[in-house]
């Protein structure tokens, strides 16, 4: 049975919203930037936070929110992964939960390895820690993005301490292989140092993708890796605040377990009862349709690509609703969404936050509908021929 692809909300109910995507810039220009998507809530997160608001639901989070069985049960039903209970707790979101352990895993003036072009806020995170920031870039290979493995090794050799992998990584939307991963546990094992995985977009890896998470990928991953992952990229709901650190060994479980209960504390009420609704079995039809929806966009946006800005280079992602896309081939110089939002009014994220590796790139985001998408990619094609 084919799965009806989720329609966006019209632009002029989205354009109502008060979060920071349809309220940092002027009505005339797209935003297509930030991680937020353009769709309707869940239908179960949505009567679950319109009960917690007749109720007056709005104080603390209790010390059981159900938060850890039902992301247990979601691991399982969509991954195949089976989970210790005993290895999950809870945070206000992603970012906050990788500080978290870094402080527990690195010492001051450690060094922690990213693989840029990554996350921005990762740069920063290592540095709230006290730790130190080294770059190992992604390859660009014939076969996609891949871990530079002798990069990471060479690095952990002179000294480095962390791993804070991205999986499936942003803004590339590259779902690690597993051989891959259990590589970089084998280089983690050698040195004695902990992976820490942000898996924040793994339910949004497209159903014809494998999708394995860190701590699955080898008996050694499970020893020498923690996972940090949210419902807030799939299901929309960064903004309620909630997160979930995962173990699966007895020395990493008892790392997160030995985390002050402050940690815990800091999660969102709303957040804690979103992602329940979330990870519920009567959510998946919605994901399902989100995924579709996504596939679609991600497959319309190369088309849109070579239609208008055909100098443009693109690859599919393997999961999520961000587009990395390089414009060098315009001379645009090293921040082509400068140029983009002045010209042609549509806000993209500059590749250069993402690290050097960005210089000429953008990140659009298609988590919209395909008029939307259709209209930006347009008006970037006018600018072209200017």
């Amino acid at each position: 049975m084919s799965v009806i692809p989720l329609e966006a909300l019209p632009i002029d109910e989205l354009r109502q919203r008060s979060s920071t995507k349809w309220r940092r810039y002027p009505a005339d220009v797209l935003p297509l930037f930030v991680a937020e998507t353009d769709f309707a809530l869940a239908p179960a997160i949505s009567r679950a936070l319109f009960r917690a608001v007749e109720l007056g639901d709005t104080g603390y989070t209790p010390p059981e929110p159900g938060i850890r069985n039902a992301f247990v049960d979601f691991a399982q039903r969509r991954y195949g992964w089976s989970i210790d209970p005993a290895g999950v707790r809870w945070t206000c979101d992603v970012i906050m939960g990788v500080v978290e352990l870094l402080r527990v895993v690195t010492q001051p003036g450690d060094r922690v390895i990213v693989t840029p072009p990554v996350y921005p806020p990762f740069y920063d995170t290592i540095v709230e820690a006290g730790a130190e920031v080294e770059r190992v870039p992604l390859l660009h290979t014939d076969a996609g993005w891949e871990l530079d493995l002798p990069g990471i090794e060479t690095a952990l050799a002179a000294g480095a301490r962390c791993v804070l992998l991205c999986n499936p990584h942003n803004p590339t939307g590259t779902a690690h292989s597993k051989a891959s991963l259990a590589a970089l546990a084998d280089l983690a094992d050698t040195f004695g140092v902990a992976v820490i995985s942000d898996e924040i977009h793994a339910p949004l890896v497209q159903p014809s993708v494998t999708f394995t998470p860190f701590l699955e990928a080898s008996a050694v991953a499970a020893r020498v890796g923690y996972v940090v992952t949210s419902a807030s990229k799939a299901f929309n709901t960064a903004g309620l605040k909630c997160a979930l650190m995962v173990a699966s060994n007895p020395a990493t479980i008892s790392v997160v377990q030995s985390l002050p209960d402050e940690v815990e504390w800091r999660t969102g009420l709303f957040g804690a009862i979103a992602a329940v609704a979330a990870f519920a079995p009567e959510s998946d039809e919605w994901l399902d349709s989100l995924l579709a929806r996504l596939d679609e966009n991600a497959r319309l946006l190369a088309v849109l690509l070579a239609e208008h800005v055909p100098e443009a280079k693109y690859e599919i992602p393997d999961a999520g609703f961000l587009g990395w896309v390089d414009l060098t081939a315009f001379g645009w110089g090293a921040n082509p969404a400068e140029r983009i939002l002045q010209e042609a009014k549509v806000a993209l994220n500059p590749g250069p936050d993402f690290g050097e590796q960005g210089t000429g790139h953008v990140r659009i985001n298609f988590g919209c509908s395909p008029d939307v998408l259709r209209d930006a990619v347009e008006r970037i094609g006018v600018i072209t021929r200017s």
